[in-house]
């Protein structure tokens, strides 16, 4: 059975994200589509990276994503499928790709399919659709185009670290209104070398000064940090929105200054 996932900034309130499944199934009966989410952004291919870095790793071998996420292909932005780890990955190279994966993929094709439509803005179904059938009904990867030698690259914001202090910033916020952060818990470690620290941002006052293992280590209401399951640093609240009552929003600074021996 093959296993297609979808992400988009389709939304859910038209009829984007039935039609490619139907066209899926017509190609592929029987097919299991799993929707990761059509939440993201309009075109946000950074929120998207992120939503589908912290998802496929959960998928088995042979699973094929699609992702409809400014998806008009064109010079700069070719449709192309990218196989990595056993998993492939269909879409537009608008800098997504070069998100998603800490090491470089080994394996890369410039699509070269004839869409049945006359029109060119739903490349997802008219599209990624043949390309997904190509691989899963056993065509070899490299007949589904040419070699596509070099991805578009689009660079995440690094921290920047000094000997007692990181500056970052929130990358994702969550649905329950926790912030992520682009501080690993390897970062934080060799910075921090155990020392007393404070995590500040946006008002003086709102710092907070220990790491806690869980949402539920502090009392409903109070603001939380902790590393969680993508290893990235969160704030959270407890029962709370992060996001709207500390005010965090997409790109914020965070500050984390550890104290001197």
């Amino acid at each position: 059975m093959t296993i297609i996932t979808l992400t988009s900034d389709w939304g859910t309130g038209n009829h984007y994200a039935g039609a490619v499944k139907g066209a899926l199934l017509k190609q592929l009966p029987g097919a299991l589509i799993v929707d990761i989410t059509h939440n993201i952004a309009c075109f946000d291919i950074m929120q998207a990276s992120f939503v589908i870095k912290n998802a496929w790793p959960d998928f088995p071998d042979g699973t094929i994503h699609l992702i409809g996420v400014n998806t008009e292909g064109g010079i700069d932005s070719p449709h192309i499928a990218v196989k990595f780890q056993g998993q492939f990955f269909i879409g537009a190279d608008n800098g997504i790709f070069s998100l998603l994966f800490d090491d470089k993929p080994l394996e890369a094709i410039e699509l070269d399919i004839i869409q049945d439509s006359d029109f060119f803005t739903f490349s997802t179904r008219d599209v990624f659709v043949k390309a997904t059938a190509m691989i899963a009904t056993g065509k070899p990867f490299s007949e589904a185009g040419q070699p596509y030698p070099s991805l578009n690259e689009r660079f995440l914001f690094k921290p920047v670290v000094y000997p007692g202090k990181i500056i970052a910033k929130v990358i994702f916020v969550d649905h329950y209104g926790n912030a992520f952060v682009n501080i690993d818990q390897k970062l934080f470690r060799d910075v921090g070398m155990g020392r007393d620290f404070t995590i500040s941002f946006r008002a003086p006052g709102d710092g907070i000064s220990k790491l806690h293992r869980s949402y539920s280590d502090v009392v409903p209401g109070e603001k939380v940090a902790l590393f969680g399951t993508t290893g990235l640093l969160e704030i959270a609240i407890n029962q709370g929105k992060a996001s709207s009552l500390l005010g965090l929003q997409m790109n914020d600074g965070i500050t984390v200054e550890f104290m001197e021996e």
